[in-house]
């Protein structure tokens, strides 16, 4: 399936002429057109379908085939009210945590100091840094490569 997107973008601040802005966007695979002067146009395509939407159909799909099966039709419903009656309830809980006098503040503060223990944890030191960019790539790896083994 191919897609198409036109996108009229203004040019970047920090480019002084524009000649070297549009000799910089020949580099991509994209038809560019003048537009207005104050702004560039461009059109690009992708070909094939995304990993969202073909999620997306997948799940629709498969509600699909419970939804015709009258047997399966019963618990589809019934999963469908608990999560409504969870949403509710979830979001009653957290009103009434809200109305406490004391506990919004004690977790803003506990928010702080866990934000202020990150920062020193992972931020502040390079070799922490280099850490937590292998996790973030372990996390991800371990996401959209469920084949693959994490690091």
């Amino acid at each position: 399936m191919a897609y198409s997107v036109l996108a009229s973008l203004p040019p970047p601040l920090l480019v002084h002429r524009k000649e070297a802005l549009v000799r910089a966007l020949n580099r991509f695979p994209v038809c560019i057109s003048r537009g207005r002067q104050s702004s560039l146009a461009f059109v690009a395509k992708a070909m094939g379908e995304s990993s969202e939407s073909s999620t997306s159909l997948s799940i629709v799909k498969s509600v699909q085939n419970v939804w015709s099966d009258p047997e399966d039709r019963f618990g589809l419903v019934g999963l469908g009210f608990a999560a409504i009656v969870a949403l509710w309830a979830s979001t009653n809980l957290i009103t009434i945590i809200d109305k406490l006098p004391l506990i919004p503040g004690v977790f803003e503060f506990i928010g702080i100091l866990y934000s202020w223990w990150f920062i020193y944890r992972y931020l502040l030191f390079k070799p922490n840094r280099e850490e937590l960019l292998q996790i973030i790539k372990g996390s991800v790896s371990a996401v959209f490569l469920s084949d693959a083994p994490a690091n």
